[in-house]
Order: structure tokens, then C-alpha cells, then sequence
């Protein structure tokens, strides 16, 4: 037997088989492997990829290498803040291969992957096993194969839950850094928030940012097959979209200038492009807020329009992929399982939560839940008044409305219980952080696994 989490807690010999090698997958295989559970971590890679993935690595950021606001006063940084006192394998590979964004806490993506892969191919307890998946093996399974499940299993899966699986989502071009005309480009943060060399930023006039519009809007798109509807998640909706939506509105969203200054002129620009690092070595950025649909041929013809990217090379393009994920508060039970199949958990963005952090934490979750399973125990869910708490809230349906109709979110305020009394608006995210980090210190205390792991107990 191994022993595993409280001390005399023995972990059954079985293998526990986690499908997907993601952030959700990779952090649950870790956590499990941690705490004495024998673990069976199946890849598809490097035998088959989907289209958005490249590399060969566990833990492969593919929409950005951004993981959000570091600042504790958001939801996502207090969700940084609560992993990191839990020993999450990906927020400690994150940290340790930061690159420069400001408030934001973005990686090196090769150097994050290859950490998290290093980590969970040398941990004693876990077995990676390359191939795709096509039916639920025997035995206690973890589902984490996220957004980009395969066509097999996700027919396989159909099959548990008796309805399709999926929405479209877009990831964003990446450019080379001395492919962009640093005559025209400048080097500031939105209100000079973080470092200010931190963000590129390709100004524009009204002219060129509406005629822009237009041919954003007049461009060619990948259609989606005749059988299949596109549903957008709103908070990563592809820039043509946005477009279409109003002439203004990328003014008011990923283009808007505000806080910025423009120091050719001294004024701030109508519009503007912001490119973020995309390597600790500053050879490349990412095209903040373009996922896009459009063809790649368009994307070549109508990106060089902007102001500093007329010779730009385009080190990848935007493209879109089905997402997929599980109407999780009539599925799951409150570890996370599968009401029809409990001996099948879910984990990650498959679940319906939505980012490369939310998707780490419900895998972290996942584990503790499965775990207990183990070990006769019981799960306790984290603290409603947490970050962590907040998203099993939004997956379990506690945080949403009678006659909800679910759908993917990331971990956001509006997900936490109110705050008591009356609150100031301006006070709001400081309170709801202070509410949260005194509550979970003592649901910390009572996590398995964690103080023995030496895990900092602090923020």
C-alpha cells in the first residue's frame, strides 16, 4: 500500500488514469502523484495533435501565455494567490518562468511547459503514456482533455451524457519582434501600470482604425462544418466578431488607448494594438485580443494594414478550434464526479470553467475530490468566499440563478457570495480579497497533502 495525504491514510494500489495532458490534467496527475496515488497520465501527443497544439510537451499554453492579473484585488490574481499556497505544480513552474507584463502574469511557454512536463515525468508515482483515447478505461478515471477533446472521445462521452459537446474559440497571431517598425510602436503599460516596457503599442487614427473595421468585417471566415452551430464564449470572442457587433466597439475593448500616450504626438491615439512578450528573450509577441476566425490568407492581407506591422512576419496565425465541455452543474455530483458513472470525475475546461488557471484549479480540485474517494475520506469543498470556492460554485450551479442555461466562465466576482453590509464600489475588490484570504487559511489547514508537501502557507 501507499500511504498518501494524513498520516496512517492508506492510497489503494489502483492506477488512476487521468485523459489529457493540459494544465488541468498535468496539475491533477501532479497533486494525485504527490499525495501516494499511483497515477497513468494518457497524452495523445505526440502520436496526434489537434490543430492548435504544436508542441510535444505536457501543460502547452495555446490561446496566449498570458495567465491574467497578478493582482490579488482580481478574482484571477486571488486565484494565483490561493494555488501558489497550495503547491500548484503550474502557478510554481509559472512564477519560476515569468516574463515581463505588467500587472499580468505571463510566461516563457517553452520553458513553462518543459518545467510541468520535467516535473510529472520524474515523479515516482506517475506513468505518461502517449496515444489518443477513444473509450473510458476501467477503473477511476479523471476526463481533463479540455477544450480540444478528441472526435472519439467526445462521440464516447456523448454517449454518458446524451448531448453534443462543443463551442468555438480562436487563438491570436504571434509576430516577430523585429519584424514591427519600432519607429511607429512604442513601449508603455495602460496608465503605466507595471513596467513600461512591457507592452508594445501600435498607435492609430480614426481613419485607418475604421477603414481597418471595415475590412475585418468584409473578410473572409472559416466557416464551421453545415452540422455544427458556432457558440462563442463572450469573454474570448474573435476580433471579427467584436467588429461586426459595432464600428466602435474594438475602440471600447482590445484596441482602446486609454491611459496610453502616444510619444510621437503627446496625445493619446483613437485606437491602438497592443503586442505582449511572448518569450523571456522578447523575440516575439502576441497580438493581444486578436483571436480571430479569418482565413489565413485575409489575416495576411489585413493585419499588415496596422500601423507597424506593414513588413511584419507572422510567426503563427490566428486560427479557431472547437472547444468542448459538459453541462456540468446536471452532470456532476458535488465531487466532481459523474452521477451516472461515479467512478469518472471531469477536470478543467471540459467542466466549463474557462482559462489556463480556472482550468489548474479544478484539476487541483479533482484530485483532492478523488483522493477522498481513495481513501474513504471526504471532499470539503473550498469556501464559498474563495477564488477556488467561487469556481466549484459556478460548476456546481450554486453561484448562478434558477434556469441558468450553463456556460463557460472564468473565475470572476460576480461568482462569490455578496459582500456583507454596504460596501463602498471603490472598496468592493478589497474586500472581497480580504473576505477570501481569511477564509482560507483554515479550510488550507484541513487540505491533505499540503503542510507535508512544505507548501509556503502564505501569501
Amino acid at each position: 500500500m501507499l500511504t498518501g495525504g494524513r498520516c496512517g491514510v492508506t492510497v489503494s494500489e489502483k492506477t488512476v488514469t487521468v485523459i489529457g495532458g493540459g494544465l488541468a490534467g498535468s496539475e491533477c496527475a501532479y497533486q494525485l502523484a504527490r499525495r501516494g496515488v499511483k497515477v497513468e497520465l494518457r497524452e495523445m501527443k505526440p502520436q496526434h495533435r489537434s490543430p492548435a497544439h504544436k508542441s510535444d510537451q505536457l501543460a502547452e499554453l495555446v490561446c496566449s501565455n498570458s495567465l491574467r492579473s497578478d493582482s490579488p484585488e482580481s478574482a484571477i490574481g486571488l486565484l494565483h494567490q490561493e494555488l501558489r499556497r497550495l503547491g500548484s505544480v503550474i502557478l510554481t513552474s509559472a512564477d519560476t518562468h515569468r516574463v515581463p507584463a505588467g500587472e499580468a502574469l505571463a510566461v516563457d511557454r517553452e520553458r513553462f511547459s518543459g518545467a510541468v512536463t520535467a516535473l510529472l515525468t520524474g515523479a515516482p508515482n506517475v506513468t505518461v503514456v502517449p496515444g489518443e483515447v477513444d473509450t473510458l478505461p476501467e477503473g477511476t478515471v479523471v476526463v481533463a482533455t479540455g477544450p480540444l477533446t478528441s472526435d472519439a472521445l467526445t462521440r464516447a462521452l456523448e454517449g454518458y451524457v446524451g448531448e453534443k459537446l462543443y463551442f468555438y474559440d480562436s487563438i491570436a497571431p504571434i509576430v516577430a519582434a523585429d519584424s514591427v517598425d519600432m519607429t511607429v510602436a512604442f513601449r508603455q503599460s495602460r496608465w503605466g501600470r507595471g513596467g513600461s516596457d512591457d507592452y508594445l503599442n501600435l498607435p492609430m487614427d480614426e481613419e485607418a482604425y475604421r477603414r481597418f473595421v471595415r475590412a475585418l468585417c468584409a473578410a473572409e471566415k472559416v466557416a464551421p462544418h453545415s452540422f455544427e452551430e458556432p457558440k462563442y464564449f463572450e469573454g474570448c470572442l474573435p476580433i471579427e466578431v467584436m467588429a461586426e457587433r459595432g464600428e466602435d466597439t474594438l475602440a471600447h475593448g482590445p484596441m482602446k488607448p486609454v491611459g496610453l500616450t502616444d510619444p510621437r504626438t503627446g496625445r493619446s491615439p483613437y485606437a491602438v494594438v497592443q503586442l505582449r512578450m511572448e518569450d523571456a528573450h522578447g523575440t516575439a509577441y502576441n497580438m493581444v485580443g486578436f483571436q480571430t476566425r479569418l482565413t489565413w490568407t485575409e489575416q495576411r492581407r489585413i493585419f499588415p494594414s496596422i500601423p507597424g506591422l506593414e513588413h511584419a512576419e507572422f510567426l503563427r496565425m490566428g486560427q479557431i478550434h472547437r472547444n468542448t465541455f459538459i453541462d456540468a452543474p446536471r452532470l456532476l455530483g458535488a465531487d466532481l464526479s459523474l452521477r451516472a458513472e461515479p467512478r469518472v470525475f471531469f477536470a478543467g475546461q471540459i467542466t466549463g470553467v474557462e482559462g489556463y488557471v480556472e482550468s489548474a484549479a479544478c484539476g487541483y480540485l479533482t484530485a483532492l475530490a478523488v483522493h477522498a474517494r481513495l481513501t474513504g475520506g471526504t471532499f470539503h469543498p473550498p469556501p464559498a468566499t474563495t477564488a477556488l470556492g467561487a469556481l466549484y460554485r459556478h460548476v456546481t450551479g450554486e453561484a448562478h440563478p434558477q434556469g441558468y442555461v450553463y456556460q463557460p466562465s472564468n473565475v470572476l466576482f460576480g461568482l462569490f457570495p455578496p459582500l456583507p453590509g454596504r460596501v463602498k464600489k471603490a472598496d468592493k475588490r478589497a474586500a472581497y480579497s480580504a473576505r477570501a484570504q481569511a477564509d482560507f487559511g483554515p479550510w488550507l489547514d484541513t487540505v491533505p497533502g499540503v503542510a507535508s508537501a512544505g507548501t509556503q502557507r502564505s501569501a
